[in-house]
């Protein structure tokens, strides 16, 4: 079946149409506020309290509570550390008033020297000083796992429907992203307790391919639901050809078949472009060689602080530390509008419980910063 190429727009193209290329807090009207200070953080969740939860790459969740005062939370699973792997996303279950269940991903070690990303659930208990995990189930694995340290990807995200998605990275070994008695290189759709829903697109396979709903993926560290509760990914491409993708059930990105960019320490294009094939669902949009950001998360915005930007979409980049603003001009077109640049990686960008932006920086002494209207 023939597959229609969306609409593509190259993310650079931010500099051709505002001059806002400048840290977000020079805006004029923004109010940025430190929240905290934390050691390789990867993700932030809010909690319905207001208090929110930081995971550490190394292992570590943390309490980020009233005053900006951070406390421990313990009971965290046992993570294999190194490289790009250690502990990743954190959501709750749609239900978590009533159910105190939490999602957690991390890469998990293996037999001889291999590791894999997996997902968790548990219940939290919290004090006004921290916190416990307890009663920690693994709902989910990669499989197989494999030697190496990169592309684990494993960001989560619930649905209106209560489902659980998760995005498989293919571990750096390309070609699995394309088998389908691998979940590397997928993004899978889960029941909440980790069973497969049988209305999947390739539940009739059985096996891992059952819990299979789009393939031929990279490294997707950005998924989220956007206004119209459809599911978008940011990826890392090869040199060049980073990716925002709109997901469809039952479709192929391509990967490594066809990229918009081409492999890295390659001096000529060598991966065939999306558009030299109808096979494979492009990007809506990708970057290009000048403009390479290694997009670290996705966040639609539906908050209060900000009314013009309702219903844009936020990633955050690693590379080139980044914000942009991705404004639907319609539903099915769009643009970069916006992009700021900070003195470190950008690791998350999440909306608050108030509306306001929050940034996650990467790396050692990275800062929790919000960002509010002034006249708000």
């Amino acid at each position: 079946m023939r597959r229609s190429h969306p609409r593509t727009f190259a993310f650079a193209a931010v500099l051709a149409l505002c001059s806002s290329h400048m840290a977000l807090a020079q805006n004029n009207g923004v109010t940025a506020t430190v929240m905290g200070t934390f050691n390789e953080p990867w993700a932030i969740e809010f909690l319905p309290d207001g208090r929110a939860l930081v995971t550490e790459k190394s292992g570590a969740l943390k309490l980020l509570a009233a005053q900006n005062q951070v406390y421990d939370i313990t009971g965290e699973p046992l993570v294999a550390y190194g490289g790009q792997g250690g502990l990743g996303d954190i959501v709750l279950h749609p239900d978590f008033a009533t159910n105190q269940l939490v999602y957690i991903s991390y890469a998990e070690a293996g037999s001889n020297d291999t590791r894999g990303a997996a997902v968790a659930r548990a219940r939290l208990d919290l004090t006004a000083t921290g916190g416990t995990l307890s009663d920690l189930q693994v709902v989910w694995r990669q499989v197989p796992k494999t030697s190496g340290t990169g592309h684990y990807s494993h960001r989560i995200a619930f649905d209106g429907a209560g489902y659980l998605w998760i995005s498989s990275g293919e571990r750096q070994l390309a070609t699995p992203a394309q088998q389908m008695d691998t979940n590397l290189g997928k993004i899978v759709r889960l029941n909440a307790d980790g069973s497969v829903p049988g209305d999947n697109p390739f539940a009739n396979m059985g096996g891992v391919a059952a819990e299979i709903w789009s393939l031929g993926h990279r490294n997707v560290l950005g998924l989220a639901f956007d206004e119209l509760g459809r599911l978008w990914d940011v990826e890392m491409g090869p040199q060049g050809g980073d990716e925002l993708n709109l997901i469809v059930r039952g479709e192929n990105y391509g990967w490594p078949i066809v990229s918009n960019g081409r492999n890295y320490n390659s001096p000529v294009d060598d991966i065939p472009d999306h558009s030299t094939t109808s096979q494979y669902r492009a990007p809506m949009g990708s970057t290009g060689d000048s403009r390479v950001i290694s997009p670290s998360s996705l966040m639609f915005y539906n908050g209060s602080q900000f009314p013009d930007w309702q219903g844009d979409a936020f990633i955050s980049g690693l590379t080139n530390r980044t914000v942009s603003r991705i404004e639907f001009t319609s539903v099915d077109s769009l643009r970069e509008a916006q992009r700021w640049t900070f003195p470190m990686r950008v690791r998350a960008v999440e909306q608050g419980p108030e509306g306001g932006i929050w940034l996650l920086e990467d790396g050692s002494g990275a800062r929790l910063i919000r960002y509010t209207s002034a006249g708000q």
